[in-house]
């Protein structure tokens, strides 16, 4: 398609969407008639860099479309993979499966006692130690209401 005939369809496009901008100014307010604007100016834009003849060229070109569906696999590979790997993490935090099950509910008990328990110690080592008593102040009313 040659360059006028792109630069042509491209205005008469924005031409249109300017007048579909300025009814919807005229009956939804100013932030609609502003952005419908906005987006009426793509395609002159696009025309006007080149973008419009490389989809232009990617529309009847077989070759580019087979580029565009390696690309498209390439991200279902990858979006598959993200979620075989977090399912394997998931099971991996869950327990897993027989042994490991049992090891992992060993180890989730005294590392969530630990947790609480070092928590616990760091918020209440400094009232302990006669620090700021403004800070003990707030510690205590931190543990009454249950935040640690």
């Amino acid at each position: 398609m040659s360059d006028a005939a792109i630069f042509a369809i491209s205005l008469g496009v924005t031409l249109l969407g300017l007048v579909i901008s300025w009814g919807a100014y005229r009956r939804r307010g100013a932030g609609v008639g502003v952005r419908g604007a906005a987006l009426s100016l793509v395609p002159l834009a696009a025309a006007m860099t080149g973008v419009t003849e490389f989809f232009v060229d990617l529309a009847f070109s077989p070759v580019k479309w087979a580029g565009v569906a390696v690309a498209g696999l390439a991200v279902l590979l990858y979006m598959t993979s993200g979620a075989m790997l977090s399912r394997r993490m998931d099971a991996g935090g869950a327990g897993g499966k027989g042994g490991k099950k049992a090891a992992g509910g060993g180890q989730a008990g005294p590392k969530s006692a630990g947790r609480s328990g070092r928590a616990k110690g760091a918020v209440e080592g400094p009232a302990q130690g006669g620090g700021d008593p403004e800070m003990a102040e707030i510690e205590r009313i931190l543990r009454d209401r249950g935040i640690s």
